[in-house]
């Protein structure tokens, strides 16, 4: 038994999109309370200088005497900075306005896009999943983010526009892979913001399926009020609203997630 354990893996995930509005900290934040919840041991980091994933679960940013700032520089051990049980199962590591300096001061350190990496391999294997909220942007942060990952979960919501930019991130993912992490993977698209009275969600699925084929989720992420409001309590809609839309919704992904990575193990062991 104790081998067993010793030889888990944590599965960590980016959640990216370089543009803004997608639902990347909802979809963070959310998704992490639902695994957490089906028993599964997540640590959350956020890399995002704007601080929503940490203020998502009720953490005041502006009061942090340490943060993810201090992972990338060097000067923080992850157990010391993180968090514990900000909800079930789920510990943090957060982040605040600190972080925006982080991108010019890396530009100048060893192993540059390694330092989220070797920040909390420590501890990583304690968990069953890790899921890092990316900056709106393919900076230093983001490729620290990618580095550090086995897989990218992207996040598109059904609007005009939905697939602007999305070649200029494969192509960072494909270049992340190339020359620092081969193992890098998509985890699969996750389309937000669904409505499927709407023609233009229809459209828009349609053509994120044609660009993205065999890799988009089945549950989708709709529209809901509740989920807009969660943050403002400083907690993630499982918690806020547990019959709401987007609970039932996360909590759909959550699965889907799990059945597949089980599948993927079980695959693994007959070879």
């Amino acid at each position: 038994m104790e081998a067993k354990e010793n030889s888990k893996r944590a599965r960590v995930m980016s959640v990216v999109n370089q543009k803004g509005g997608v639902g990347k900290t909802t979809t963070t934040v959310n998704l992490a309370a639902c695994l957490g919840a089906l028993g599964k041991k997540v640590l959350l980091i956020d890399l995002d200088p704007q601080g929503n994933t940490t203020s998502g679960f009720g953490v005041n940013k502006k009061g942090l005497d340490r943060s993810v700032y201090d992972l990338l520089i060097g000067e923080g051990d992850a157990r010391e900075i993180l968090r514990r049980e900000v909800c079930k199962n789920c510990d943090l590591i957060p982040s605040n306005i600190e972080l925006a300096g982080a991108e010019i001061e890396l530009v100048e350190m060893e192993n540059r896009v390694k330092r989220l990496k070797q920040g909390f391999i420590a501890i990583r294997d304690e968990y069953d999943y890790v899921l890092i909220d990316c900056p709106p942007s393919l900076g230093l942060l983001t490729l620290n983010a990618l580095t550090a990952s086995d897989s990218v979960l992207v996040p598109i919501q059904c609007e005009y526009y939905a697939l602007e930019g999305l070649s200029q991130l494969i192509a960072t993912v494909r270049q992340v892979k190339r020359l620092y992490n081969p193992d890098l993977e998509l985890e699969g698209v996750l389309l937000t913001m669904y409505d499927g009275r709407l023609n233009l969600t229809l459209q828009v699925t349609g053509e994120v399926k044609k660009f993205f084929p065999g890799q988009v989720f089945k549950a989708v992420i709709p529209r809901n009020v509740r989920l807009s409001e969660a943050p403002s309590f400083g907690k993630p809609v499982l918690y806020y609203d547990p019959s709401s839309k987007g609970t039932a919704s996360y909590k759909e992904l959550a699965q889907e997630l799990i059945d597949r990575h089980a599948e993927k193990a079980m695959e693994k062991d007959k070879r």
